[in-house]
């Protein structure tokens, strides 16, 4: 059981909300890995009733690489079909697919800026995932549309496609100001 008493999430009436959830999902993955589970099937055909005429090498050549990539496109799209972001007053974490993983987590002292991206395409990023491009930084990106864009002090960004990117973005700058305007008032 799940006690939402201790937080509350960002619906528009509280003017400091302590938590702010935002998601995103690509259904068209969905494609890709059930491509990934034939792929799967195929290898396990080929093994279990297979009569072996051809010899063993090509055989276990193709038993294993059909399971291979099988197994290598349903666990690699069922990660990122899904995106989870979660701010608090501490810190953004980002969790990827149904079992979280993979998992990051960025204190807002390390934050130095948020922006708000209007397009996000994976095209930019060289394809869904988790993604890292010198020029541009590290990106989560599970489909097209609005993203948050982090900069942090050591001069990266971190860039996340997520829905309704522009309340995270409000939420960051307000806790960034409420920060600094603390350690402000208390020199």
């Amino acid at each position: 059981m799940r006690d939402d008493s201790r937080e509350s999430r960002h619906n528009g009436t509280d003017p400091h909300p302590a938590v702010w959830t935002g998601r995103a999902t690509n259904r068209a993955q969905w494609v890709l890995a059930a491509g990934g589970a034939a792929c799967l099937a195929l290898g396990v055909q080929l093994a279990v009733s297979s009569n072996w005429t051809s010899g063993v090498a090509p055989l276990l050549m193709s038993v294993i690489g059909c399971v291979a990539a099988g197994l290598l496109m349903l666990f690699g799209t069922l990660a990122f079909v899904n995106v989870a972001v979660r701010i608090d007053g501490d810190a953004l974490e980002v969790r990827c697919g149904h079992m979280g993983l993979p998992r990051r987590r960025i204190l807002l002292t390390q934050v130095v800026g948020a922006e708000f991206a209007p397009e996000v395409t994976p095209r930019q990023w060289g394809g869904w995932g988790y993604r890292w491009r010198p020029d541009q930084g590290t990106a989560v990106v599970v489909r097209r549309g609005e993203g948050l864009v982090l900069r942090l002090g050591d001069g990266r960004t971190f860039t996340i496609t997520v829905d309704d990117a522009e309340a995270g973005v409000r939420f960051i700058r307000e806790r960034l100001r409420l920060t600094t305007g603390g350690a402000a008032a208390g020199a």
